[in-house]
């Protein structure tokens, strides 16, 4: 039996859209991630200041996004959830530099004469991880793709209309 006879043996299957399927993973990879830094932050006690708030605040943000979008399933959620990961992909680009800079900080108060390359390697392996937010850079990216040609984003379907995405 080839790979083609075998979705006989399961109906419906055949009509999968491929797209969603991915979606469907990269919602799930999405999730996991939220939760995993999530109780990562918890257990380190990341939250002592305004600014770690943030991660926290942006994963409630897409949940009530992606809530929003489970119930009504329009463009303007889909909308909505980009313009959440773009600010995901800010958070972790200015997370990066606030560790980076904390970084320094101490490094300058431990050895005020280390300047250059030698203060910069010591500043990106400091006690607070440099790139640790880049993590939030990826969860965007993968939100991000996740809402890539997303079925909201074509509008209503009439008789007769191409299920293609629209090109304007």
């Amino acid at each position: 039996m080839s790979a083609r006879d075998s979705s006989a043996l399961r109906p419906g299957l055949d009509r999968l859209d491929p797209l969603g399927v991915v979606r469907v993973f990269l919602l799930t990879i999405f999730l996991l991630g939220i939760a995993g830094i999530a109780i990562e932050l918890v257990l380190l006690e990341h939250y002592d200041d305004f600014w770690q708030w943030t991660p926290f605040a942006l994963f409630g943000a897409s949940l009530l996004v992606l809530l929003w979008l489970w119930a009504t399933r329009s463009a303007t959620a889909i909308k909505a959830f980009r313009a959440t990961m773009v600010l995901f992909l800010a958070s972790g680009a200015f997370g990066v530099f606030l560790h980076y800079d904390g970084n320094v900080e101490f490094e300058r108060e431990m050895s005020p004469d280390v300047t250059g390359w030698p203060m910069f390697w010591e500043a990106i392996r400091g006690a607070t991880p440099a790139l640790a937010p880049g993590a939030m850079v990826q969860l965007g990216l993968i939100g991000l793709a996740f809402t890539i040609r997303h079925p909201a984003l074509r509008g209503p379907m009439t008789e007769g209309a191409s299920s293609e995405p629209r090109t304007s």
